[in-house]
């Protein structure tokens, strides 16, 4: 093991204030980097500023306090710091590779952190694998495997304004077909991500839990009991559906490309409009809104299926007041990453 001041010259950043900032293009400024944890920590592009001077690309940035504390990025080109990120410029030489490794490394140490403990005087201290301890996997991997995922689908399109203003309000079962879920006990699982995913009330994997094989589902009934002869139709459940935590993660959603088969606590829609198709796109587009709205609910308010039909979801309706399934769709094309669902 290794500290990271062994691998790693630790400096306090630029503490600088973006509100003070004339913001700018990406191709024209300076990233700033503050304590966000996503898009690598770069909350703005900024110009450059001739008496401060940036921190060099090939460093990791690190946010020391807030609610992502030491979520730590490789920044690929020059940078500026907002208020407690550390600068970690390497000691050793470290392939990219490497350094990203660090960067999960340290971020694996969050759980010692919080607003209360933050990681200002400990960070040099953390301990971490050292070089020689790296393993071969970091090494052999490529990161180039991943240049251009950030192309839209319709990367000749622009993203279009999205104003909800003019949205209307639907009922859930005017849109969806609810279903129920299945079992109370899960079937024994396997470990085989080829066998039927089984969703639950996660917020994280796209609901997966965990994996069953086709004769586990076939032969145990909700309890855990074997059942000779039950349905099959009425566990596994087909794919292009959002599926719904109605319990524990109340309100999680997400698209199922694939067939599945779930526990009580997760609701699987799918459209009652038959000339619309669920694609990729249009159900995350839905899974997004449905997301949006689990404020609502609790482990002490929870939306079961009897409830869910009256609930009410806004969405893009056309000229003449029917769902514009076409808009939602094509809006998500246009995001960033969309080439790749």
């Amino acid at each position: 093991m290794a500290t990271i001041a062994d691998l790693f010259d630790v400096q306090y950043g630029h503490s600088l204030e973006l509100n003070r900032l004339k913001q700018t293009t990406k191709e024209e400024g300076v990233a700033f980097v503050s304590r966000k944890m996503g898009d690598n920590g770069i909350a703005a592009y900024v110009p450059l500023m001739q008496s401060v001077e940036p921190a060099g690309a090939g460093e990791l940035s690190c946010a020391l306090s807030g609610n992502g504390v030491l979520t730590t990025f490789l920044q690929e080109r020059s940078f500026y710091t907002g208020y407690h990120v550390a600068r970690l410029i390497p000691r050793v030489k470290l392939s990219k590779q490497q350094l990203l490794y660090y960067c999960f490394c340290i971020k694996a140490n969050r759980f010692r952190f919080s607003y209360g403990r933050q990681a200002n005087r400990s960070l040099k201290s953390l301990l971490v694998p050292a070089p020689e301890s790296i393993p071969s996997w970091v090494n052999e991997a490529h990161p180039s495997m991943f240049h251009g995922a950030e192309v839209p689908k319709q990367a000749s399109k622009e993203t279009p304004a999205l104003s909800t203003t003019d949205w209307k309000a639907f009922r859930y079962d005017e849109v969806f077909e609810i279903q129920k879920g299945y079992y109370n006990k899960k079937p024994p699982l396997s470990e085989n991500s080829v066998d039927i995913p089984f969703i639950g009330a996660t917020e994280k994997r796209n609901g997966i839990t965990a994996f069953i094989s086709k004769e586990h589902v076939e032969k145990y009934s909700r309890d855990g009991t074997v059942v000779e002869n039950e349905p099959l139709t009425r566990k596994l459940f087909p794919a292009k559906c959002v599926t719904v935590t109605n319990n524990g993660s109340v309100g999680e959603a997400f698209y199922q490309d694939k067939p599945f088969t779930c526990s009580h606590d997760v609701n699987p829609l799918y459209l009652k409009d038959k000339k619309a198709i669920l694609t990729p796109e249009l159900g995350l587009f839905l899974a997004t809104v449905i997301r949006a709205e689990k404020y609502r609910w609790s482990f002490g308010r929870k939306w079961r299926p009897m409830r869910m039909p009256s609930s009410v979801i806004k969405l893009p309706v056309r000229a003449d007041g029917k769902l514009d399934w076409k808009f939602m769709e094509n809006y998500i094309k246009t995001l960033p990453f969309s080439s790749q669902l």
